[in-house]
């Protein structure tokens, strides 16, 4: 009786053990799959991360190259503008520079001309007047001894802070200007600037939003002069001419800053995008400012100023600075209500 018992139990077993193997070669399975999908997340992430760090060196090298192009030349030699391309590996780079006067200097731009701006950029005339009130109201020092009004605006509006009073730091500051919507931000942002450090404006160069907002500046008058531009010399008189009643705005400043826009291209499709606003170095002015200091203070402070010099110098020899950096530009601007072309 017990040896029938025995050999029954002997399948039973061999059953056992054959699905405990295949639970084991279930489990094995799903982790091989799960490693598999760990490898190509992994993979992609390198991937990605060699890309980004590539466009960071192109990106990069574009402005060298940006800034020793604009260094190679006489400081009033240097061109307002200017392009070229290269490429490197499997990415196409094309990089743009354009000088910062384009713009509109939001700490420099007289009220008349900040309230035409925004009246061009579709805002109603007395709202655009109240807008430039506000900005130039922003950057404005309030007056020793006297009732700060403008203050007094910002708690009157609910506002959680007051104006800066002082020079915007960043375009994005308007965000924080009391009576600036979104919408008028988004539509200003392509046209403004704090770099540019000059009210002057390159008429040569700016937008023609930009040009329809000078003093003096007429319908028919910006058509003329947006026909001549192309041909026009970079020549004072000439562009005095072709701007008719606006000609006392015909100013061409010497670039300082320049916004220079990086494209890249890679061979798989990616594209990668970079705007930054570089200022070129420069010694002027500060050998004289030293000067003065030593002969006020005499002979005894002749090593400080000497050594003032040497610290200047060590500055100076930077080629360039970047004030702004952006990284997944868009290209394209919103057009206007007012200005053709």
């Amino acid at each position: 009786m017990r040896q029938p018992t025995r050999q029954m139990a002997q399948p039973s077993e061999r059953g056992f053990v054959i699905i405990a193997v295949l639970w084991i070669l279930v489990a094995l399975s799903t982790l091989a799959m799960i490693f598999s999908v760990y490898l190509s997340n992994s993979a992609r992430a390198l991937g990605a991360n060699d890309i980004g760090v590539q466009a960071d060196a192109l990106v990069s090298g574009g402005l060298e190259l940006a800034a020793y192009q604009l260094l190679l030349a006489d400081e009033k030699e240097r061109p307002a503008q200017g392009s070229f391309r290269f490429r490197m590996d499997d990415a196409e780079v094309l990089v743009t520079f354009t000088s910062e006067a384009a713009r509109v200097d939001l700490n420099k731009a007289s009220k008349e001309m900040l309230a035409s701006l925004f009246e061009v950029l579709g805002a109603e005339q007395k709202a655009a007047t109240d807008i430039a009130n506000r900005i130039v109201g922003w950057r404005t020092p309030p007056k020793a001894n006297a009732a700060n009004d403008e203050e007094a605006l910002y708690l009157a509006s609910g506002l959680a802070y007051s104006p800066r009073q002082g020079p915007f730091s960043h375009v994005n500051e308007l965000s924080l200007v009391l009576g600036v919507t979104p919408a008028m931000i988004e539509r200003a942002l392509p046209y403004v600037t704090v770099f540019s450090k000059s009210a002057d404006i390159d008429v040569l160069l700016a937008p023609p939003e930009v040009i329809a907002a000078l003093p003096g500046m007429t319908a028919a008058a910006l058509g003329d002069f947006l026909k001549q531009r192309p041909s026009l010399p970079r020549d004072p008189k000439a562009v005095a001419a072709a701007l008719g009643p606006a000609q006392a705005a015909a100013t061409l400043p010497q670039p300082k800053a320049f916004r220079v826009l990086t494209r890249i291209r890679f061979e798989n499709g990616r594209r990668v995008s970079n705007e930054a606003v570089i200022s070129l170095g420069s010694t002027e002015g500060k050998g004289g400012a030293n000067d003065n200091k030593g002969s006020t203070k005499g002979t005894d402070n002749a090593k400080d100023s000497a050594k003032d010099n040497a610290k200047d110098s060590a500055k100076d020899k930077e080629p360039y600075s970047i004030l702004s950096w952006q990284d997944q530009v868009e290209i394209a601007t919103r057009p206007s209500r007012r200005a053709g072309g």
